[in-house]
């Protein structure tokens, strides 16, 4: 058993490996992209991207952050039919229950992590078609982080992904809750992780909100 997943995971690899080389070519002229931030890749170790969600496409920028396999965490519809079906699997994405409560698949995104790959999860749930800034978080990346001592990177957006139209994502410096290591986790000591990973979030967006304002002023001047 142990050998067949560690094929798939090389199946895995090599296909992200394939698609980053890809990506230069076949996605970055349609949709064009800034990165702010931690720009470098993320390659040393396992890691959690955390980002608020806009948009199907944003899943590449977990995808060109690291040069390791990322296995999305995604609504357990997307594996019943159509392309989608088709991309979670090839990536061995982790189905999640509709209410964002499945121990199963945090279970599942542990057990990657600690084979040394990464994980991406949208705390939203869904896409956010909102005025706000955030839709309520769903609680669950801070916990898989503690249990697994494995940092998150934050990675906001502020505007949707569109074609021809450049998108601007910023990283920041990974996150780790190292007190929290070998404790016995209490809901308070989750809340306020998750409070402090939210606060990040925010600030990430007010950074990069404040970044693309002044482009578009020099760019009027």
């Amino acid at each position: 058993m142990a050998e067949k997943n560690k094929t798939k995971l090389n199946a895995v690899s090599k296909w992200f490996r394939t698609l980053r080389r890809a990506e230069p070519f076949l996605y970055r002229p349609f949709f064009p992209y800034k990165k702010y931030g931690h720009t470098e890749q993320f390659r040393d170790r396992a890691y959690i991207f955390v980002g608020n969600h806009l948009s199907v496409l944003d899943v590449v920028f977990a995808a060109v952050a690291s040069n390791r396999a990322i296995h999305y965490m995604a609504k357990s519809n997307l594996f019943e039919k159509g392309l989608m079906k088709k991309f979670v699997n090839k990536c061995e994405c982790i189905p999640v229950n509709r209410d964002g409560t499945d121990v199963k698949a945090v279970m599942q995104a542990m057990k990657y992590l600690k084979m040394g790959e990464c994980v991406c999860i949208f705390p939203e749930g869904t896409r956010n078609k909102t005025d706000a800034t955030f839709l309520p978080f769903k609680s669950g990346a801070t916990a898989i982080s503690i249990k697994t001592k494995t940092p998150i990177v934050p990675m906001i957006q502020v505007k949707k992904i569109r074609i021809f139209r450049k998108a601007h994502v910023i990283y920041g410096e990974p996150i780790e809750f190292e007190e929290y290591y070998g404790k016995r986790l209490t809901e308070e000591d989750i809340k306020r992780c998750d409070d402090i990973l939210l606060e990040r979030m925010c600030e990430l967006h007010a950074q990069l909100t404040q970044i693309i304002s002044g482009k578009k002023k020099r760019s009027k001047k």
